[in-house]
C-alpha cells in the first residue's frame, strides 16, 4: 500500500511540474561558470527537476549500498555465533555428568 501511495504522489508531482513547465516557456538568461546562455524557461525547470531527482536517487543508492554491506557483516557475525553455539553445546553434551557438577561447584565457591 505504501508503494502505491508513493507512485501516486510521484505521478501527481510529475504532472504539476509538467504543467508548470509548459506554462513558463519564455526565454531566460542563464549564467554558467563559463558563460551565459539564453534558454527557454521550460528547459531550465525540467533540467533542475532532473538534476534534483538524480541527486536524491544517488543518495538513495548510496544508503542502500551501506545497508547491504552492514547486513552482510551482521549475517556473517550471526553465522559465526551460531557455529560457536553449536560447538559449545556439542562439547557440553560430551562432558560426563560428574565433571559438570564439579564445574558448577567450583564456580559457585569462588
Amino acid at each position: 500500500m505504501k508503494r502505491q501511495w508513493s507512485l501516486l504522489l510521484a505521478i501527481a508531482f510529475t504532472l504539476l511540474v509538467a504543467i508548470f513547465a509548459v506554462i513558463n516557456v519564455d526565454p531566460v538568461e542563464v549564467d554558467f561558470l563559463f558563460g551565459r546562455a539564453e534558454l527557454p524557461l521550460i528547459l531550465v525547470i525540467l533540467g533542475s527537476v532532473l538534476m534534483g531527482g538524480l541527486m536524491v536517487g544517488s543518495a538513495g543508492v548510496f544508503k542502500m549500498y551501506n545497508q547491504q554491506r552492514n547486513m552482510k557483516s551482521l549475517q556473517q557475525e550471526n553465522s559465526q555465533l551460531k557455529d560457536e553455539k553449536m560447538y559449545l553445546t556439542e562439547t557440553e553434551e560430551e562432558k560426563p555428568e560428574q565433571s559438570r557438577f564439579e564445574e558448577r561447584r567450583t564456580r559457585y565457591k569462588g
